[in-house]
């Protein structure tokens, strides 16, 4: 087997739960996710199956979407429904202008501290290791990426709202955040994950409905958002062979982004190359 399957992961599943649960549903040793989601969370979480598992690079740094909820007023140790409580106030108070004029500071590159709940190595450690072990340590905040956030329903103290967003953003770090701005902390109650890059909902298969016989998105088309380089039969040969100087007598597409796709005659994935200073340069060639 060689593709990605969307997975509509369920709650309470980590995503290395989904992984095993998937190898053993496929019969197939290679098995990758592309950007974990927390236990809590569901949704959206695409797994790269057999030669499709060197596609992971390629994929992890894809926008992602969500729809969330968050409560105002109650802050636990892990920022989210799974921890402890660490402290209540009322809440009652904050109105959607409010919630609204607070938002609009989280839009844009913000700065975010990891949570201690989370996979992030600190001196070569889990973050989530230390935690279990009832340890707090210093984490510097780390640039992230807000597209967009939207409110889709307000009635306090409890709000759902909409994010669009790049690579390494923890959203329950966003609503503990947004929280603080309030005055009146937070702590995320739900989170569904709506889109991975070119992955959606609609694409998405049931954990318990996988088999032997679940179709597979092809490696081309799970890059179909890189741009393109056709290669002919004997551009395609020396790429497979490693001909360094064949990848790099390419031609760049116009608009290319950091990586482009290199397709066979046939269309199938032959590599991937990177682009730097108008060249390319081969990052991954696949059989």
């Amino acid at each position: 087997m060689n593709g990605v399957v969307v997975v509509d992961k369920p709650g309470g599943l980590t995503s290395f739960d989904v992984v095993a649960r998937v190898r053993r549903a496929l019969g197939e040793r290679r098995v990758g996710h592309t950007g974990t989601l927390d236990p809590m969370a569901t949704g959206v979480l695409p797994i790269c199956v057999g030669e499709a598992t060197k596609l992971v690079p390629f994929l992890v740094g894809g926008d992602k979407e969500y729809e969330a909820e968050a409560l105002f007023g109650v802050t636990t140790d892990s920022l989210d429904a799974t921890g402890r409580v660490t402290s209540e106030t009322n809440a009652a108070h904050v109105s959607r202008a409010d919630v609204e004029h607070a938002l609009q500071g989280f839009v844009g590159t913000i700065q975010q501290r990891p949570p201690m709940h989370s996979a992030v190595r600190v001196d070569g450690r889990r973050l989530y290791e230390l935690a279990h072990r009832g340890l707090e340590v210093e984490r510097a905040p780390r640039p992230v990426v807000v597209h967009a956030l939207t409110i889709l329903g307000y009635e306090a103290p409890r709000l759902r709202f909409h994010v669009r967003c790049g690579k390494g953003t923890y959203i329950r770090a966003l609503a503990a955040d947004l929280g603080a701005a309030l005055g009146v902390g937070a702590h995320l109650t739900a989170l569904r994950r709506t889109r991975v890059g070119t992955f959606t909902l609609a694409r998405a298969v049931a954990l318990d409905t996988l088999g032997p016989e679940t179709p597979l998105t092809a490696p081309a088309e799970a890059l179909a958002d890189h741009a393109t380089v056709p290669l002919d039969d004997d551009q395609t040969r020396d790429v497979r062979a490693g001909k360094l100087r064949t990848v790099a007598a390419l031609r760049v597409p116009a608009g290319a982004g950091s990586h482009v796709r290199l397709l066979g005659p046939d269309g199938t994935l032959v590599a991937v190359a990177e682009t730097h200073d108008g060249q390319l340069t081969l990052a991954r060639v696949f059989c």
